[in-house]
């Protein structure tokens, strides 16, 4: 005789994403403001610099700028609740923060190569372009751990 009540379900539905300022304390969206913040901090940082080799920081330039201005537009979607309209939306910004960890890392390794060459030139320029080459490292991090978050979570 056939049971009036569906099975159970084998998999639960993931967790929706924390109203309000809970976000900011929620893994994986709490990796948002440090993204932003030391991302902000490397554009700041090569546009402090004078730029010697052009094609290279140009690069680190365009990753960190488009970044934040794309993590900020997800950022604000989440506290907004645009993301409700989308089914997908894990998906993509599982596979936005892992292709901008990629690219993160071709830039800080780029403006690592740009710091050493900075060496022998101006000493000043040397140590902004090292704080510069840390933080693309420490947002590649940010970024690489947001994606991996997000698509565990």
């Amino acid at each position: 005789m056939a049971s009036p009540d569906p099975p159970p379900a084998t998999s639960h539905a993931p967790p929706d994403v924390p109203p309000g300022l809970a976000l900011f304390f929620t893994i994986p969206y709490a990796f948002f403001v440090p993204e932003l913040a030391s991302g902000c901090w490397v554009w700041i940082l090569v546009a402090a610099t004078q730029v010697a080799n052009p094609l290279l920081q140009g690069w680190v330039m365009y990753v960190s700028l488009t970044s934040f201005l794309i993590s900020l537009m997800f950022l604000l979607s989440y506290l907004f609740g645009f993301y409700k309209r989308f089914e997908s939306w894990r998906v993509l910004d599982s596979l936005y923060h892992g292709t901008t960890g990629i690219l993160y890392m071709s830039a800080a390794v780029l403006q690592a190569h740009a710091t050493i060459v900075s060496e022998t030139q101006d000493l000043s320029n040397y140590f902004i372009n090292t704080s510069a080459s840390f933080f693309a490292f420490i947002t590649t991090l940010l970024y690489i751990l947001h994606a991996f978050s997000i698509y565990y979570h």
